[in-house]
């Protein structure tokens, strides 16, 4: 059974001692093969996106204690391909509010490349991660959803 480690935390701590996580979100996952899309395991930049989603959704929890509603990307780019393999860290933070809005910028990076050429199990952790794409964009959590 699983269950949410700050959900537990909110049974035994009270809330004033709670970690404040409202600041920044992240999530890693390794792109599969599953995720390749196009020719030479390239993987659909929409993917990155997705990633994205998932952030902001745990950003609007973390604020607002509701998943909100993703309103619009007011700027994305690709910078770099995604391969099959590729270990991508998303991240994001809000970076300014209005009453139900929230601004959010994103970046996912490169983390870790498989190494085919040395073994088909090989990787590598790059000392510099590669960004591989940026975005911001508007989140809405309704006034009569907002818990926070």
């Amino acid at each position: 059974m699983f269950i949410h480690l700050q959900y537990l935390l909110t049974l035994f701590v009270k809330p004033s001692k709670l970690i404040d996580m409202s600041k920044s979100a992240q999530i890693r996952v390794r792109m599969s093969s599953h995720d390749a899309h196009y020719g030479g395991n390239l993987v659909d930049g929409a993917k990155m996106l997705q990633l994205f989603g998932d952030v902001a959704t745990e950003l609007l929890i973390q604020r607002d204690g509701d998943e909100g509603l993703f309103k619009a990307y007011d700027n994305v780019e690709f910078m770099a391909p995604v391969y099959a393999g590729d270990y991508i860290e998303a991240s994001g933070e809000i970076v300014s509010e209005g009453n139900s809005s929230r601004k959010m910028n994103f970046v996912a990076k490169k983390v870790i490349v498989p190494r085919p050429d040395i073994s088909p199990s090989a990787a590598d952790i790059l000392e510099e991660p590669i960004i591989v794409c940026k975005a911001s964009g508007t989140c809405v959590t309704p006034k009569n959803c907002q818990r926070k």
